[in-house]
């Protein structure tokens, strides 16, 4: 399953890229991110909760950084494993370009779970997959905007 998406995010492309890179930004805007400890400079451990129709699972795994291209963009893959309930994995492709008015922010993103998870068919998990990508990019552009100076 893949999906894209987009959001204007009202600084300059340089301020984007860093709060892309800030552990405190990515931990509250990842949704039910609970953990989230910088490894190296381009990995993390992860932990969150997540609720899958029925099933509520906490993961626990990798966040690495692939094909940084700064401040233009970069690619987070997670790995995580949901105990009982299964395993996670995805990939967001992350790209900034500037804009008159900030920074267009586009994303791609592909999820895979396996596991009991997987039973729980793929337009439900389809679903909780794209509300947290959107949940996500929409908690970014807002925890960044808060930092705008107000006039």
């Amino acid at each position: 399953m893949e999906m894209t998406g987009q959001q204007l995010i009202p600084l300059p492309q340089a301020e984007t890229w860093e709060a892309l890179n800030d552990t405190r930004v990515l931990k509250e805007c990842i949704p039910g991110c609970e953990l989230l400890d910088k490894v190296s400079d381009t990995q993390y451990q992860l932990s969150m909760t997540a609720r899958i129709g029925p099933v509520s699972a906490r993961f626990k795994g990798l966040m690495t950084l692939a094909d940084v291209n700064a401040p233009c963009g970069y690619t987070m893959i997670f790995e995580g494993q949901g105990g009982v309930a299964g395993f996670a994995k995805g990939q967001a492709a992350v790209e900034l370009a500037p804009e008159e008015a900030g920074t267009r922010l586009s994303y791609s993103v592909k999820a895979m779970v396996g596991g009991k998870l997987a039973q729980l068919g793929a337009r439900l998990i389809d679903g909780v997959a794209r509300k947290l990508a959107d949940d996500f990019f929409k908690a970014f552009n807002e925890h960044v905007s808060d930092r705008t100076p107000k006039e």
